[in-house]
């Protein structure tokens, strides 16, 4: 069974279908596309309530990118975003603000993502205003409880952002996403620039968070341990397409595509002994060029597999085990 022909069940939170993110970067003199940039390329996926959903792969595959359309912070190409059973794209500004109280994002970068003019109390104020939630005394009361909830001092309210570390900047950005009681949070790489202890602080957090509201996580990251700590399953992305989907028990003890063994052998290990049986797969050479992309399996340059079917026939995304799916003409075993 193909990805796509899934069905949305009551479970279900969120569900993409086909969907593409495309960047013109020349047309000609009638206006048509000549040259684009594929970033998010007919990506199927799902995400069920209370879980967290880990995207993983390297940099400049699609992930933030995908994220972003996902709460049309940048429209798509074309698809569909189903959440609780709503065409997100086919919504008017003003009812998309409305569904951005059951969805919100912590950001990447916790220096660019909070206002550097505004104090913290107004940082995590700025939601609940927008959206009309609460004033005066029982704004003030909200937004105490907030910080202390992710960690803080009420007494750092008046502080800006710049007196924080970046861990703490991180927990503010926590706190003004949870503001709203949203039913869903897109953690864009949150702690990616942090340091290594910070990271596990701020990763406790979010599973912290998680039980307490009854929270759903979509956590896009690239490095495989902070994604395979805090998520229930993961697909891993590839220039702009989802190569496999599965739990974390399934994807790490019977992965199937070359591509994700290469990013799970690429994760330093203390002891040799402990590594997979399996043959060791090392991805080399760089990602092709992503502009005007070949068909076949994308792949298919870096792949130690590739054969010529691979080379001119592009893989679907299929179920091989129950909700493991991959997107190769010839799975791992």
């Amino acid at each position: 069974m193909k990805i796509a022909e899934v069905e949305v069940k009551e479970n279900y939170l969120l569900k993409i279908e086909g969907l593409k993110k495309h960047f013109a970067l020349s047309a000609n003199i009638f206006g048509k596309t000549t040259k684009s940039v594929k970033a998010v390329d007919e990506v199927n996926l799902y995400v069920k309530k209370g879980e967290t959903l880990g995207i993983v792969g390297e940099s400049g595959c699609g992930k933030s990118t995908m994220g972003n359309t996902i709460l049309r912070l940048i429209e798509p190409t074309e698809g569909k975003i189903i959440f609780e059973g709503r065409d997100l794209l086919k919504l008017s500004p003003k009812e998309m603000q409305k569904v951005r109280r059951d969805i919100q994002m912590v950001f990447q970068d916790p220096f660019s993502s909070l206002n550097p003019r505004m104090r913290v109390f107004d940082v995590i104020a700025e939601p609940l205003r927008t959206h009309g939630i609460s004033k005066g005394k029982e704004l003030e009361e909200m937004i105490y409880g907030l910080l202390e909830t992710v960690g803080l001092d009420r007494s750092q309210a008046d502080r800006f952002p710049h007196e924080f570390s970046g861990g703490q900047r991180q927990r503010i950005g926590i706190a003004r996403a949870i503001a709203l009681h949203p039913k869903l949070i897109i953690c864009d790489e949150p702690v990616s620039a942090l340091d290594v202890s910070i990271q596990a602080q701020v990763l406790n957090l979010l599973i912290k968070l998680q039980k307490e509201l009854q929270l759903t996580y979509i956590f896009i990251g690239h490095g495989i341990p902070a994604v395979k700590y805090i998520s229930d399953r993961i697909a891993v992305m590839y220039m702009g397409e989802i190569v496999e989907m599965a739990s974390k028990e399934k994807l790490f003890s019977s992965t199937k595509h070359p591509y994700t063994l290469g990013l799970i052998n690429a994760v330093p290990v203390p002891d040799p002994t402990l590594r997979d049986a399996r043959e060791r797969i090392i991805i080399e050479n760089d990602i092709p060029d992503q502009i005007n992309v070949k068909e076949g399996c994308r792949f298919y340059s870096r792949c130690p597999f590739g054969t010529d079917k691979c080379k001119t026939e592009k893989p679907s995304l299929i179920e091989v085990e129950e909700e493991h799916f991959v997107a190769c003409h010839y799975p791992l075993t």
